[in-house]
């Protein structure tokens, strides 16, 4: 299931100062057009916070764009911890915001993730720490620059993702399927559309170019689960746990792919 709006856990580039244009690197591939460095910001990232292709971004090579999510990362950073600022007119902050913004779009992802998990049926102690655990990262969000760049994430994702592990566990406990244990399987371009995936655990599975059409993923946990080009048309996810935009952006769908609520059908989608 995914968050509720109102928390601000999807991109505003209307409210943002296109960071996630600026601060990470990407390669010349098949997702990008051409190499870019960290911190540099991309040649069609116009003056006003604008990518002057956005309409024409997997026309003119640069696919891996369209499968990016700050989770609203860039808003939060721009519009609370720099009180709107922008870099462009102001270039002595350009340091501590392109700083800051890594640590803050971990940040979003997990308070993503930790929303979502609260919208499942739990038990009243899973519940609790799961709310206590957002709470926790809300107040972290809140820091000042310097203390988000300071910030190492990876001892608070473990914590986050122990929790998650025991509300897919409990749910997929329940869940009708056969709880197939595909955890990080290396599953690129296998034919899996008679393999009956209800309630698997495919968390961190290797999906790329997978044959899933018609496939019923039904509270199956597809955490990290890498979904690129994999075809999922006619597939049905609409209980599928923890699927992401980026991760549905990513693969092959159409009109009857069924996605949970919350999530779009991407435009390149026939």
């Amino acid at each position: 299931m995914s968050p509720t709006v109102e928390l601000e856990l999807a991109a505003d580039c209307t409210r943002c100062v296109g960071l996630c244009c600026v601060v990470p690197a990407f390669a010349r591939s098949v997702d990008f057009a051409i190499d870019k460095p960290a911190r540099q910001p991309c040649p069609n990232l116009g003056g006003d916070s604008r990518c002057g292709i956005h309409t024409k971004l997997r026309t003119e090579g640069f696919r891996g764009c369209t499968v990016y999510d700050c989770f609203g990362a860039g808003q939060h950073l721009t519009q609370s911890t720099f009180g709107g600022a922008d870099w462009h007119g102001r270039p002595e902050l350009a340091k501590s915001m392109f700083g800051a913004f890594p640590v803050m779009r971990e940040l979003h992802e997990l308070l993503w993730y930790l929303t979502a998990a609260l919208e499942l049926e739990l038990p009243a102690g899973q519940r609790g720490a799961l709310t206590e655990s957002r709470a926790r990262t809300l107040a972290l969000t809140e820091g000042s620059a310097e203390e988000l760049a300071a910030l190492d994430p990876a001892p608070h994702w473990a914590a986050v993702n122990d929790l998650l592990v025991r509300a897919s566990v409990a749910v997929r406990a329940t869940a009708a399927g056969p709880r197939r244990e595909r955890r990080g399987a290396d599953l690129v371009g296998k034919d899996l559309r008679r393999t009956d995936l209800r309630a698997a655990n495919l968390r961190g599975a290797y999906l790329i170019g997978a044959d899933l059409r018609g496939a019923d993923l039904g509270w199956a946990d597809l955490i990290g689960a890498d979904l690129r080009d994999a075809d999922l048309r006619g597939a049905d996810l609409r209980t599928a746990l923890f699927l992401t935009q980026p991760q549905v952006d990513s693969a092959k769908g159409d009109g009857k792919t069924a996605l949970p609520r919350g999530l779009r059908r991407p435009p390149h989608w026939p």
